[in-house]
């Protein structure tokens, strides 16, 4: 596999489009097999090679840093573009059918089981799941991708009985032409709607995950998703659908046992670590992989019980004078939001608020009216905007999240939780969700 990308690249004028963590790793791969070609990078900084001092050691580069690094895109046979490059707005029809990228470039080459995971919520941690199963059946895999591990980083590690699970976030999929063996997509809502034309090009990233598929591939996806359930109708893949009440679904709940193609294969009521009924949905992703790849499936069944939740999301903190706190940093959506509410089922505080990107927040104001949770203490700018949507007297209008935990520690109900779950990304105030979730964990720590 190493060898048909590098023979794909090889004498071709390459671009890598963007040096974050994903353009770096390709350098690097391209550079140790190619080590005397030509090689083009475009990113915005200015300080590019500054921060890179290795790039000044190597004679054969060409930086284009600065405002106008996206110029002569078409001038390139290749372009690798980073996921966190947007073409919002610009006329790419010169250059479109020259964008790759590391997944796509892995996909077009790679002979592996491989399994790819997408959807508004949930990838991470169906994905990390899925790749925990695999382990504890002491099968060869790696799980990549979104999840913070770039592909190329991990190709000289992969044999020809590697399984590879990767988790693929929409700009990955936008331009991608072939597709994993074993798709998933876990939901669709509208998100990540300022690195996109419309919504529906959103959407369309998404759907890339299958659309390549063959007739000897799976297909597993959301059937109570309205979105997912019009669009999706015949595909080449062999379906299942997985969903809580529909009666021709293939993967469903019947008297609190999930149910694959007839098999009652786990009860619902069993003891887990991942709360709520949208992990439980993505408990039905991975116990139809399980199917799908004739694993044992009480093994599965004893790493999902032992799966403990991955950080920010739901994630518990501790107890402080008798107040339980949750990190859902990783909730950028009101969807999200809502879910987790539903999860914990005694949350008296919520920590909302973050930059706005466009979402609709008027039904999720009439949700937080007409919800149990007493205090929303709402930050700029999504939470204040949404505190003057809502008719109650619940919100707290705070500047920081310092504020936020200093309210919080006051008014939450002694033996009921606070949730941190923004409802917004963290853009324009913190780095990620995950710097704003270490903060907040950090600030609830110092109340101690």
């Amino acid at each position: 596999m190493v060898k048909e990308i590098i023979n794909y690249l090889e004498n071709k004028k390459v671009l890598i489009l963007g040096f974050g963590r994903e353009g770096k790793s390709t350098y690097n791969f391209i550079r140790n097999h190619l080590k005397n070609q030509k090689l083009y990078i475009a990113d915005m900084q200015e300080d590019l090679l500054d921060k890179n001092e290795f790039l000044k050691k190597d004679s054969n580069i060409e930086c284009i840093c600065g405002n106008n690094y996206l110029n002569g895109l078409e001038d390139y046979d290749i372009i690798i573009k980073t996921p966190g490059i947007a073409f919002v707005n610009m006329d790419i029809t010169k250059f479109k059918d020259k964008i790759k990228s590391q997944l796509d470039l892995f996909l077009e080459f790679c002979d592996n089981k491989t399994i790819g995971i997408t959807g508004t919520k949930g990838k991470s941690t169906t994905s990390s799941l899925i790749y925990s199963v695999l382990k504890n059946q002491d099968k060869n895999a790696l799980l990549l991708g979104n999840i913070g591990n770039p592909i190329f980083d991990y190709i000289d590690e992969i044999n020809e009985d590697t399984y590879i699970v990767i988790e693929m976030s929409s700009h990955q999929l936008e331009f991608t032409k072939n597709s994993p063996n074993i798709s998933i997509i876990t939901n669709l809502f509208p998100e990540h709607l300022d690195h996109y034309n419309s919504y529906n090009d959103y959407v369309e990233a998404k759907l890339n995950i299958f659309k390549f598929q063959n007739e000897n591939d799976y297909f597993l996806y959301d059937f109570d998703n309205s979105e997912l359930k019009e669009r999706i109708k015949d595909t080449k893949p062999t379906q299942y659908k997985v969903s809580f009440n529909e009666k021709d679904s293939d993967i469903k709940i019947e008297n609190n046992m999930i149910v694959i193609k007839g098999k009652e294969v786990y009860d619902i009521n069993s003891p887990r670590n991942l709360l709520g009924d949208y992990n439980l949905k993505n408990i039905m992703f991975v116990l139809g992989v399980v199917n799908i790849l004739n694993l044992d499936m009480n093994i599965a069944i004893k790493t999902i019980t032992e799966f403990k939740t991955l950080k920010h999301r739901l994630e518990f903190i501790g107890q402080i004078d008798g107040v339980k706190y949750y990190d859902n940093s990783i909730a950028t959506i009101p969807a999200a939001t809502v879910e987790a509410i539903k999860a914990l089922k005694d949350v008296d505080t919520l920590i909302i608020g973050g930059m706005d990107r466009g979402i609709d927040y008027s039904e999720f104001a009439e949700f937080l009216d007409k919800c149990d949770v007493q205090n929303i203490i709402c930050m700029p700018d999504t939470g204040h905007n949404i505190a003057k949507m809502m008719k109650s007297n619940k919100c707290i209008m705070v500047n920081t999240l310092e504020e936020a935990v200093e309210e919080a520690s006051k008014k939450t109900e002694k033996g009921k939780s606070c949730l941190l779950s923004p409802a917004a990304a963290s853009y324009g105030f913190f780095k990620n969700f995950e710097e704003k979730g270490d903060k907040f964990k950090e600030l609830v720590l110092n109340l101690k």
